[in-house]
């Protein structure tokens, strides 16, 4: 763990994060719940989307959606016509493959981080989120606005900040499962719900501290990009259940004002195809 003479003892770290945490705290739908299936939708629909556009999107999942074994039941087709909007259609279908195995297993969510991150999708931050929220669950919730907090005050006006060492101050700052013995209210839960709420306060007013994370990384341009192609090519394909030609799903990409070209709508139709996205079937491509 890094041992510069400039950083906060972590009691005090802990003891204003806490304080921050309740002074700010959002009362979000999804914190309502200990739903490991229900907490695992938000965790994902949240990465790298807005929360005010995910408030409403997680509800109406669940109204379509409302069981693990309901999900893993449904077509792909529909469950990438539910994600519309929230960006990055692969993790609609990881979401898709996961609850299927989950059901495969018996329909109970795992807890170790191990079984978790085994879940197509589920990485470290997300499996860590459901272990907190879900079941209380010491670990490593590396997301945005904890490496934010963590930038801002255990290592002001460091650059480049590897996740590792930020990794060794979450470990160290998140309570043990289920809480403190002389305070379990002091659980990874509320722990986790303090750092997401004052990092989020903190990236509306200062200089975006995240940005000193090694792993920042700029967002791409979306506008005239492969992604937004693609992306623009699955739901030509989701209004066209009963599949399309080529020349058809690329005259209604170019309707949304969207250049593509034959030969690389081609590339990306197989691309999309090999991921699961779609099907060729006599000249038509079915979602």
């Amino acid at each position: 763990m890094a041992t510069d003479d400039a950083l906060t003892p972590l009691s005090d770290f802990r003891e204003k994060v806490r304080e921050q945490g309740s002074e700010l705290y959002r009362d979000l739908p999804w914190r309502r719940t200990r739903d490991p299936y229900e907490i695992w939708i938000s965790e994902v629909m949240l990465q790298q989307t807005q929360v005010s556009r995910v408030d409403g999107r997680w509800q109406r999942w669940l109204a379509r959606f409302p069981r693990v074994a309901d999900l893993a039941a449904a077509d792909a087709a529909d469950v990438l016509d539910e994600w519309q909007g929230l960006g990055y259609n692969r993790r609609a279908l990881a979401v898709h493959r996961a609850a299927q195995v989950v059901l495969e297993a018996g329909g109970e969510f795992p807890r170790g981080e191990r079984e978790l991150r085994a879940l197509p999708g589920i990485g470290p931050a997300t499996a860590a989120g459901i272990r907190a929220f879900a079941f209380d669950l010491h670990g490593v919730y590396l997301e945005t606005n904890v490496r934010t907090v963590l930038l801002h005050e255990l290592l002001p006006g460091r650059e480049d900040v590897p996740d590792r060492e930020l990794a060794e101050l979450a470990e160290a700052t998140c309570p043990p499962d289920g809480g403190f013995a002389d305070d379990p209210a002091d659980d990874p839960r509320s722990w986790y719900y303090a750092m997401l709420d004052y990092g989020a306060y903190l990236k509306r007013t200062v200089a975006n501290p995240s940005r000193r994370s090694r792993a920042h990384a700029k967002q791409s341009r979306f506008e005239g990009s492969r992604r937004q192609k693609r992306a623009a090519l699955v739901r030509a394909l989701l209004a066209r259940r009963e599949g399309a030609g080529m020349g058809e799903l690329v005259a209604a990409v170019r309707a949304e004002g969207i250049e593509l070209d034959d030969a690389l709508a081609a590339e990306l139709m197989s691309e999309l195809a090999a991921e699961g996205f779609c099907r060729a079937s006599d000249g038509l491509w079915l979602p």
